[in-house]
């Protein structure tokens, strides 16, 4: 009895390239472990109190308290107010009130914080994590909103060609002439609304550029191949030939192009949000905590500047080098 051995297709090569770099599955387990963070968090299985102030303004970063116990400080002893009228037969029941609440407010508060607290009180590393929940979806939705749009577009400008790719080439010209900086500054200031929604509009619609330019040049290539001349003979629509034949061949470029789009896209709201263009108040994100560590460095308060930058720059680090893997892994003069 005879068996027929099959090749392995690319996708098998490539997670099999991929397995073999040490680098790549770190990175692959670090990006895992925020995701799964990002559907805890959204889902209210964990920081759902990440507005709760417990602690006091800007508590410091500590394991322990200042008496190493770890536990809150009792309450300072609270003076009661002079009464503004003496002759109000409640004046001393009411005063006696408020330095009771006040006294049990500050007594449910800590003086310190594994990670710290910010202005308000709260916790640091919860606040940070709720961030990256906000962050790491603009990150998704936006590079997944510029792929789609960037491949549809060069789809049908790489495999028609002629007066139609002379259209699409023109108006990609106009939007690569303008830095993207400014291009994303001026969809924000024409928006006029902030919100996440808002964010994944912007930064989609002015990053779909890059692969744009990629996929036109594979359905460029790949349109003359013997399979697609095939599909023709069968019978196969434009559309089928481009989506059903040609698109699976070069998916590949649009996987890449969306990993290297999330990690730009997450530094982009970071941006946005610093400079006053991102998310509303009440929202949080990594970019709304170092808009507010920018006035807390001069008070000599870094624990929140620390935590955003260092969550950030783990995840994009993380993100960075398994894109470099994938697009190795994926390249199929390597087959």
């Amino acid at each position: 009895m005879s068996y027929q051995a099959t090749s392995p297709g690319l996708w098998a090569l490539a997670w099999r390239r991929l397995r073999a770099d040490k680098v790549a599955m770190a990175s692959l387990a670090v990006v895992a472990a925020f995701l799964v963070m990002l559907v805890l968090s959204s889902s209210g299985l964990i920081v759902a109190d990440w507005e709760a102030e417990v602690g006091v303004s800007y508590a410091p970063p500590a394991l322990f308290h200042e008496d190493g116990s770890g536990r809150a400080a009792p309450a300072p002893a609270v003076a009661a107010a002079l009464p503004d009228n003496p002759f109000d037969p409640l004046a001393a029941e009411v005063a006696e009130l408020r330095a009771e609440q006040g006294g049990a407010a500050k007594a449910a508060r800590r003086d310190t914080l594994p990670f710290g607290a910010d202005k308000w009180g709260h916790d640091v590393i919860k606040k940070a994590i709720k961030g990256a929940e906000t962050s790491i979806v603009v990150g998704l939705v936006a590079a997944s909103l510029a792929v789609s749009l960037g491949t549809l577009l060069g789809a049908v400008s790489g495999y028609y060609g002629g007066l139609v790719d002379d259209f699409f080439n023109w108006f990609y010209s106009i939007f690569t002439s303008i830095p993207s900086i400014l291009m994303i500054l001026t969809v924000a200031a024409v928006l006029q609304q902030k919100g996440v929604a808002t964010i994944v509009l912007i930064l989609g619609l002015t990053g779909w550029t890059g692969p744009y330019r990629l996929i036109r040049a594979e359905y460029m290539k790949h349109k003359g191949r013997e399979y697609v001349m095939a599909a023709d003979a069968i019978g196969a629509s434009s559309w089928r030939k481009m989506f059903a034949h040609i698109f699976p061949n070069v998916s590949h470029v649009a996987l890449v192009q969306l990993s290297i789009l999330v990690v730009g896209f997450i530094k982009a709201e970071v941006i946005l949000s610093f400079l006053g263009f991102g998310v509303p108040v009440g929202v949080v994100s990594w970019g709304s905590m170092l808009n507010e560590a920018q006035n807390e460095l001069i008070l000599g308060k870094w624990w929140q500047l620390f935590a955003a930058a260092f969550a950030m720059a783990l995840l994009v680090t993380a993100f960075s080098l398994l894109t470099d893997a994938l697009r190795d892994a994926l390249d199929p003069k390597l087959k």
